[in-house]
């Protein structure tokens, strides 16, 4: 199994590897207008009224926020450390594994309301959207994703030793592109 490591820090974003994955082989989908990696850390700026969202609830369909992924088949493990100054309704970052615009999870933090939830959205052609509120504000927050057979888990912990789990299952073998998403569906930039 391939394991891989992210960091990232949301104030413009940045994610870093460790292990075989270089952060220059990664690419981009919807690539930001602004963005560096520097000392294995990857930087940008936030397009601002981005999202990923399927139909769902609100009825619109949206696949435009910056996505930066290496594609990978088979068994693998990917984790992201998250932290971030969230202003605006709806500012969120995350980890993503993707397979095309309707198949795909994204799990990370997300600002709602004034406070900070987990947040999981499984999308099979429709978003389906799960939150955990968070009582108070955190600073960080590891998330991980393991791919085995055609399932997939994700796990959340606050201090990269107690993880909570969240398992996730895909009827496919398609491989995954997985990284970093930061995205402000109603703000003008993620600070």
């Amino acid at each position: 199994m391939r394991k891989l490591v992210l960091l990232s820090f949301v104030i413009v974003a940045s994610l870093q590897f460790c292990g075989a994955q270089s952060l220059d082989k990664m690419q981009w989908f919807n690539e930001p207008e602004q963005w560096e990696i520097k000392d294995k850390s990857l930087s940008m700026q936030v397009t601002p009224q981005s999202d990923y969202w399927r139909i769902s609830h609100y009825g619109f369909t949206v696949d435009d926020a910056p996505f930066y992924y290496a594609t990978y088949g088979g068994e693998f493990e990917v984790k992201v450390k998250i932290t971030g100054d969230y202003k605006q309704r709806f500012d969120q970052a995350g980890l993503m594994l993707r397979i095309n615009h309707e198949n795909y999870i994204k799990a990370g933090i997300e600002f709602v309301d004034g406070k900070y939830n987990l947040s999981a959205v499984v999308t099979h052609k429709t978003s389906d959207w799960s939150v955990i509120t968070l009582d108070k504000a955190i600073p960080y927050v590891w998330i991980k994703a393991v791919r085995r057979l055609d399932a997939v888990e994700i796990f959340y912990s606050f201090d990269d030793k107690e993880p909570l789990c969240v398992t996730l299952g895909y009827k496919t073998i398609s491989p995954y592109k997985s990284g970093l998403w930061p995205l402000v569906p109603t703000g003008k930039d993620l600070m």
